[in-house]
């Protein structure tokens, strides 16, 4: 189903189908522009009150590699005229990208950091860093751009709250992009050597199981088993209208984390309208604090193939009739295969306030588990009013499980859905309303995604219960009330998600 429907996607490239197998781990992007129904209530976006009239930085910064930065003259757009400086199609050496006034950084195409160092550390890696500066902006100049972080290499992303680092499309810099705006170059993919299920070479039993990730002609290798790898550190980071479908069952999300290890570090990221995924994790020990997804056209979170996750703090908002679901957990039907999914997250407020043909199609509920997962959903708030909230699929000796602590849920009258062996009664037990403190008939008093009265009265449980990555807190969902202010800044604002005067808009570019 899922290559059918991406095989009409890329004839007619205006159509948006979604696979319905236990196999699919990922949805088609749009290659594009997509229009769907506009938000029913929008927030003005905040236009951004920097200085218009960029005035372009006079040449190039010289880097490390021997293959320099090409200077590709001007790019003109309603913020200004821009120097771009084209990366490498392979980064050799260890380079910066400082921040420059009047400069942007283009992906011609894919661009490698560092070569592939193969299952197991040697002193062969390439070792490769690409450091990026706060404040930079990075474009895919075509469709298929793309930034591939190799096993053996790093990259070191770290913006600031007031000075974020985005990666963007050329059609945001030339002012061309709306609310609906989508799949326009290709993402971020770190890959790792941490484990993994589902094997392109290998076997999980022989531990040297290795996977060909999503959307390369070429390889692009992730596996193996150093479950502490370090892939880099990404912070203060947007991701603006990625996803762009590079051939039949090959598309890519904003961020694609793929077999990295637990000393890497993700926090403050933003993925923006997506074609596929917000972020999808395909195995290894993903952890992550501070997400912010918005408009992703597939699902807000996507967790697979044996990773082990610890993620707290989350804010997904779904464009209404747009997406599929909030998140899909699972093990791309690899039932006997270890390690099992295991998803740990605390602290999410996640919202999908009108339902897609897409949903409807494909997950059919704003939260899907299924195959060899397992998925622990402490102190977080669904507002899905008009779907159903949770459904899970029965399959293999040891079906999908769900523990819900501090769990509330606004839903549809079924709010729940199962298939194979489960039915929405095995569901809703598995998810115990009225234990735990978990509730699916809250009344959501949620301004905007900002906790109301109602949310604050929900007693809270422990997370550093949960392992230590996590810290205690005092409320459930991701913001406590209008005085945390996380979110601000380092985000973009649209439509579907104003994040405050801080952040300007997603359409626009930041001129600081």
């Amino acid at each position: 189903m899922k290559l059918y429907r991406n095989l009409i996607l890329m004839s007619c490239a205006a159509m948006a189908l979604a696979g319905c197998g236990s196999d699919d781990i990922s949805s088609p992007g749009t290659g594009g522009n997509v229009t769907i129904n506009n938000p029913t209530t929008p927030t003005t976006p905040t236009t951004p009150t920097t200085p218009a009239g960029v005035t372009p930085a006079s040449g190039c910064p010289t880097i490390a590699d021997p293959q320099q930065l090409k200077d590709d003259g001007t790019i003109t757009g309603p913020t200004g005229t821009w120097r771009v400086c084209t990366l490498p199609s392979r980064v050799n050496r260890s380079i910066t990208l400082p921040k420059i006034p009047g400069l942007l950084y283009q992906l011609a195409g894919r661009v490698d950091v560092g070569t592939d160092g193969g299952f197991t550390r040697t002193a062969a890696d390439t070792n490769v860093t690409l450091t990026i500066e706060p404040g930079v902006i990075v474009y895919g100049g075509t469709g298929v751009s793309w930034l591939a972080v190799n096993r053996g290499n790093r990259i070191n992303a770290v913006g600031t709250a007031t000075r974020p680092i985005v990666f963007t499309s050329r059609d945001n810099i030339l002012g061309l992009n709306t609310e609906t705006s989508q799949g326009q170059w290709g993402g971020i993919v770190l890959l790792g050597r941490a484990k993994i299920t589902d094997c392109s070479t290998g076997s999980t039993t022989a531990n040297t199981c290795e996977r060909q990730t999503e959307g390369a002609a070429d390889p692009a290798l992730f596996g193996g088993s150093d479950d502490a790898d370090n892939s880099g550190i990404m912070q203060y980071v947007q991701i603006r209208y990625s996803g762009y479908v590079l051939g039949a069952n090959v598309e890519l999300q904003s961020l694609t984390p793929s077999g990295i290890g637990s000393g890497t570090v993700l926090s403050h990221i933003q993925s923006y309208n997506s074609s596929d995924d917000g972020v999808e994790f395909f195995g290894g020990i993903p952890q992550m604090k501070y997400f912010v997804s918005v408009g992703a056209d597939d699902d807000s979170l996507d967790v697979d193939v044996g990773a082990r996750a610890n993620f707290q703090y989350g804010l997904m908002i779904q464009r209404d009739g747009a997406g599929d679901a909030l998140m899909e957990i699972d093990s791309n039907g690899r039932e006997t295969e270890l390690p099992r999914t295991d998803l740990r997250l605390s602290n999410f407020t996640m919202i999908q306030r009108q339902v897609s043909s897409n949903n409807e199609a494909s997950n059919q509920a704003s939260l899907l588990l299924r195959g060899n997962s397992d998925t622990t959903i402490a102190n977080s708030i669904m507002l899905s009013p008009n779907n159903e909230c949770l459904r899970m699929n029965g399959s293999g000796t040891t079906p999908a499980t769900l523990t819900a602590r501090s769990f509330v849920m606004s839903c549809n009258a079924a709010k729940y859905l199962g298939t194979g062996t489960y039915n929405a009664t095995t569901v809703a037990a598995q998810f115990g309303s009225g234990a735990n403190n978990n509730n699916d008939a809250f009344t959501s008093t949620l301004n905007a995604f900002v906790n109301g009265a109602n949310e604050l009265a929900v007693a809270v449980f422990n997370a550093t219960g949960l392992g230590a990555f996590f810290g205690a807190t005092t409320y459930i969902g991701a913001v406590r009330d209008s005085n945390d202010t996380w979110y601000a800044g380092w985000t973009c604002n649209s439509g579907a998600a104003n994040f405050g005067s801080t952040s300007t808009a997603c359409t626009s570019l930041p001129t600081n």
